[in-house]
């Protein structure tokens, strides 16, 4: 992907990420808010213990200080171990975008979360934070990567945290998309803005791990 379809495409998932907000505010007990207390309940009636053991787990590594500070830590040094340093400066101007998008969206539409919610979470239901910062690695991971195996795993990973929020009734099903929105978005932007300098695109790897091939604009 070049430049500019990276810049569009991350820009209208953030617009689609504010219109999301907007509709849930103006549709209060029905359409998304109808559809999100129907998957809050039957999240509800179907969760097991197995499944709540995975979604506390998840709930501690991708929210707080864990997911803030300590996971992107590891995966910057590790980039930098790699000899991608400038992948590890892109990776932490996108982490840094996607968390503060998503503390403004939460301030601007400030949504309850469900009342049912079995662990305690700050203010403001959309979007999910963890939600975001797991798309964010994702797209991050697979921008610098570019393989399909790399896709797959964060695909999943995201998958798997959107569903463990509602399986902790901590989140909205609504609430998980547009953190998925909003992550892809500063991922996909700050990529876009740093598409050559941090050598991000398909390409065959050199010796030093960096692509030999960059994306043209």
């Amino acid at each position: 992907m070049t430049r500019r379809p990276m810049l569009l495409t991350g820009g209208a998932l953030f617009a689609a990420a504010g219109l999301l907000g907007i509709l849930i505010e103006v549709t209060p007990g029905g359409g998304v808010g109808g559809l999100d207390i129907a998957w809050n309940q039957l999240m509800a009636q179907v969760r097991q213990p197995w499944m709540l053991e995975i979604a506390y787990a998840l709930n501690q590594i991708g929210g707080g200080w864990v997911a803030i500070a300590l996971v992107p830590m590891i995966i910057i040094i590790a980039l930098v171990l790699l000899r991608r340093w400038r992948g590890a400066v892109f990776a932490a101007a996108a982490f840094i975008a996607a968390t503060g998008l998503t503390q403004i969206l939460k301030h601007i539409f400030g949504r309850a979360r469900p009342v049912d919610m079995l662990v305690m979470s700050d203010v403001g239901s959309f979007p999910s934070g963890h939600t975001a910062n797991a798309m964010a690695i994702a797209v991050v991971l697979w921008l610098i990567f570019a393989r399909a195996w790399v896709a797959v795993i964060g695909a999943l990973w995201v998958v798997a945290m959107a569903l463990s929020r509602t399986i902790l009734s901590v989140h909205w099903a609504s609430d998980t998309i547009g953190g998925a929105l909003v992550g892809a978005s500063a991922a996909l932007v700050v990529g876009a803005l740093l598409l050559r300098w941090a050598s991000l695109g398909r390409g065959s790897v050199g010796w030093e791990g960096r692509p030999t091939i960059v994306a043209e604009e």
